[in-house]
């Protein structure tokens, strides 16, 4: 992935990652699933008394190492907004609702799937713009990309597939370690977030594409 200069796609990568935050955070008050990610670093910073904010930081610092060495190619504004940004984000809206929004909200079962279910969609869809914005990619995203290139130049016919699978369920597992359960929102992330990472990629390349014929 090239390191772009494109105000338009640095606006729209900035934007998308705030979305990440802003609706994560939901997503860890309801207690119903998040990301493979974000189950693993909120169950290591709630274990060792740490914001979730700086676990993750520091988690993606160390992933980083691992890109610089072996594929630089895949980093850009995208990358440093991402480890650094999201976390923060979600920990700044986690006390805002803290004080707004009644706890019964994250608690009653209607209320609670409600909110659940409309940040699940908003936050997969931030996700995707995030991933189309071609701005460079998250340490815990760009590196299961590096193993697997280095994977398939050994092992042409090992199912490219796998590798992302085996990396998410590694961080799942981490995550049980440190004593969380995964529930229903894994799932659905997994069962989603490819199909409208490809649907908002397609919106995007026809605007991009749009904009750059017209000039």
């Amino acid at each position: 992935m090239k390191f772009k200069i494109d105000s338009k796609r640095i606006a729209l990568c900035f934007i998308a990652v705030f979305g990440m935050g802003f609706f994560l955070s939901f997503l860890i008050l309801c207690n119903l699933g998040t990301d493979p990610a974000t189950f693993m670093n909120k169950s290591i910073s709630a274990r060792i008394g740490m914001s979730f904010g700086n676990l993750q930081l520091i988690v993606n610092a160390i992933m980083l190492i691992g890109v610089l060495i072996w594929d630089r190619s895949m980093l850009g504004f995208g990358t440093i907004f991402n480890m650094v940004l999201v976390g923060y984000y979600a920990d700044f809206w986690d006390m805002v609702w803290g004080k707004v929004i009644p706890k019964s909200a994250f608690v009653d079962p209607i209320p609670r799937w409600s909110i659940f279910l409309v940040s699940l969609f908003f936050f997969i869809v931030s996700v995707a713009v995030y991933v189309n914005s071609d701005m460079g990619v998250a340490p815990y995203d760009a590196l299961p990309i590096i193993i697997n290139k280095k994977v398939m130049d050994k092992f042409p016919k090992f199912p490219s597939f796998l590798v992302r699978m085996l990396w998410d369920a590694l961080a799942i597992c981490i995550g049980i370690i440190f004593g969380h359960i995964p529930v229903v929102g894994v799932i659905l992330m997994a069962l989603f977030l490819g199909p409208i990472i490809s649907a908002v990629g397609k919106v995007l390349n026809s605007m991009f594409n749009k904009e750059k014929s017209d000039e």
